[in-house]
C-alpha cells in the first residue's frame, strides 16, 4: 500500500469541513487537485471513504473508521517531529477527553488528581459537551477518550470491540429542591398534589432515566422548565422553582451547605454508572498507558 501523508491531512480537512471546496482552500490547493488526491487515497485503500451524492458530503462507515487512523497518524507524526526539533520541551502527548457536562465538573477534576497522585502524570485537555457530540468526536478521532454515563438500553450505539469501555464508578441522580425556613424540602414527592418539575429536554439520556422512574411511580407533576443540562436544572432548583433530578456529584456542595435538600427516600433515586470509552484504533502511548493502569486497578478490586 502506497499512501502519502498529505492525503491523510487532506482527508482530515475534508471530514472537518464536509466540503471539497472549503477543504481545498484550507489545504491551499485547487479543488480539482484536492479531489484527485482524495480519489488517490480511496484507490490506495480500495475503499470508498466519501459519499459524494450528499450535500454537505458525508463519510461512509469505512470513512468514519479510517478517519480515526488518519488523524492519529498525522498527530503522531507531528509529535515526533516536534520532539526531534525540541519544540515541546519533553512534555509529551496531550490526551484529549470529551465529557458530559456534569462529569466534566463533578467527576473529572478529582479523577485526574487521583491519577496524578498515583504517579500517572498525563497532560490532558478537557472538552465539556453533550453526549451526542462526545460520541461523534470519539467515532471520528476528535478526542482520545470519552467520559459518559452508561446507558444500558442504548449502550451509546457503539461497537464494543472498536470502542471498549471501563467502569470508573457509580453515583445516582437525586431529586432535589430548595429548603424552607426550617430546612425542609419546599416540595413533597409523596403528597397528594402535583409537583413542579424541572425537566430534561427530550432526547437527553438523563431525562430518559428520570422519565422512566416517574412513569413507574405515577408521579403527578407539572413541567415548568426544560433543558439538557443538569447544572441549569440545579440553578433553577436553587431558586425554589421546583424539583430537579441531578447527579449527586453535581450537588455535593449545595447539599452540604443546606442550599438544596433531597426530596423523598431512596425509592426516588436513579442509579448511574460512570464509564470511560476509547477507540481501539487509536495508538497513542499515553492512552494505552492509562488504559493498562485502569484495567489493572479493576482486576485488583474484582
Amino acid at each position: 500500500m502506497n499512501l502519502e501523508s498529505k492525503w491523510l491531512e487532506d482527508f482530515s480537512a475534508l471530514a472537518a469541513t464536509r466540503s471539497f471546496s472549503q477543504a481545498a482552500e484550507r489545504r491551499f490547493v485547487t479543488q480539482p487537485a484536492f479531489s484527485r488526491r482524495i480519489r488517490s487515497l480511496e484507490a490506495a485503500l480500495g475503499l470508498q471513504l466519501v459519499n459524494r451524492s450528499r450535500t454537505p458530503i458525508e463519510l461512509t462507515a469505512a470513512g468514519q473508521l479510517f478517519l480515526v487512523t488518519a488523524r492519529t497518524v498525522v498527530e503522531q507524526l507531528g509529535e515526533v517531529l516536534r520532539h526531534l526539533h525540541h519544540l515541546e520541551g519533553g512534555q509529551g502527548e496531550v490526551m484529549q477527553v470529551a465529557a458530559a457536562h456534569s462529569l466534566a465538573l463533578g467527576f473529572f477534576p478529582r479523577w485526574i488528581a487521583q491519577l496524578r497522585n498515583e504517579g500517572l502524570n498525563i497532560a490532558t485537555r478537557l472538552v465539556a459537551t453533550n453526549v451526542g457530540d462526545a460520541v461523534h468526536a470519539l467515532r471520528e478521532g476528535g478526542c482520545d477518550l470519552m467520559l459518559a454515563f452508561y446507558d444500558p438500553d442504548a449502550a451509546l450505539q457503539m461497537d464494543s470491540e472498536i470502542f471498549p469501555s471501563l467502569h470508573l464508578g457509580d453515583t445516582e441522580m437525586l431529586p432535589v429542591c430548595a429548603a424552607d425556613a426550617d430546612g425542609k424540602p419546599l416540595f413533597d414527592l409523596e403528597g397528594e398534589g402535583s409537583v413542579p418539575l424541572l425537566a430534561y429536554s427530550a432526547g437527553a439520556f438523563l431525562g430518559r432515566s428520570v422519565n422512566m422512574l416517574l412513569r413507574q411511580r405515577a408521579l403527578r407533576f407539572t413541567t415548568i422548565y426544560e433543558t439538557a443540562m443538569a447544572d441549569s436544572l440545579k440553578s433553577m432548583a436553587l431558586e425554589g422553582l421546583g424539583i430537579a433530578w441531578v447527579p449527586q456529584l453535581s450537588v455535593r456542595a449545595e447539599l452540604a451547605r443546606g442550599e438544596l435538600v433531597v426530596c423523598g427516600g431512596p425509592q426516588w433515586h436513579v442509579p448511574l454508572e460512570i464509564r470511560l470509552y476509547r477507540c481501539a484504533l487509536v495508538r497513542k502511548a499515553n492512552v494505552r498507558l492509562l488504559w493498562r493502569k485502569l484495567e489493572g486497578g479493576a482486576a485488583a478490586s474484582a
